[in-house]
């Protein structure tokens, strides 16, 4: 079900256009009227809003992010139902995904690296005090803003897809996810330390380090498999950036 640009939404947000879409949301830009201003509104793909199931966990998961302010994590301002429409009202960010900005880039720098990954591991830190575990820490949740800032997004929706562990919609996924959660166990905090590690060695390298030919080979990799350590692929890595990388 698409939005038509044009269309309002609690006779407050006016749809402008379709901006992205992922596995299980579509995203608009509009603007609320009532405070004048441009934000993002992520609605729940049709296939899962009619799963009463997926859709209060979708819910549960957007207000505890609400809970969430932090000048690394995009805002999330409100959560709604609209008949069949299930949305979350959340800050508009105009810029490129880090996995966009390292795939036109080849790689990073080293020092841009290091500030990306602080500002990253600032916004994780803030949702690990409110007890909050982000499941899917990779360069396609992080944005980088026009002015440079770093803010990771779509927290707390994450633990919604873990439930069909390893399907399509979770094949961007897999390159990140930490060995707890490939074997479709426990997964806390660390697990999002251990996505960040890997999200590090991509910007230094511009590469992931498992790959493979699909999404349990994948998975097995992060199990099984010793990973390259950074520095082969590109020896400017100080040393002590890739021990911390490794760990």
């Amino acid at each position: 079900m698409m939005l038509r640009p044009g269309v309002y939404l609690q006779n407050r947000y006016e749809v402008l256009e379709q901006v992205g879409s992922g596995g299980m949301s579509e995203v608009y830009k509009a603007k609320c009227h009532k405070l004048n201003r441009l934000v993002a509104i992520k609605v729940l793909k049709e296939e899962f809003s009619s799963d009463s199931g997926f859709v209060s966990k979708f819910k549960m998961e957007a207000q505890a992010a609400a809970r969430l302010s932090h000048p690394n994590i995009v805002n999330v301002y409100d959560v709604i139902d609209e008949g069949k429409i299930h949305y979350i009202v959340m800050e508009l960010i105009e810029g490129v995904t880090l996995k966009g900005y390292i795939a036109r880039k080849e790689k990073l720098e080293i020092k841009e690296s290091i500030g990306i990954a602080i500002q990253v591991a600032q916004g994780i830190a803030a949702a690990h005090e409110q007890n909050i575990v982000h499941r899917d820490i990779k360069p396609q949740n992080v944005i980088i803003s026009m002015d440079g800032k770093v803010k990771v997004t779509d927290f707390g929706i994450a633990r919604g897809v873990s439930t069909q562990t390893l399907t399509s919609a979770a094949m961007g996924s897999v390159h990140y996810i930490s060995p707890e959660q490939a074997r479709g166990g426990y997964s806390d905090a660390r697990s999002d330390i251990y996505s960040l590690g890997i999200t590090m060695y991509e910007m230094v390298t511009g590469r992931v380090p498992y790959e493979g030919e699909n999404t349990v080979a994948i998975a097995l990799a992060h199990l099984e498999e010793a990973m390259v350590p950074p520095r082969v692929y590109n020896p400017e890595i100080p040393v002590g950036l890739e021990r911390i990388i490794l760990k």
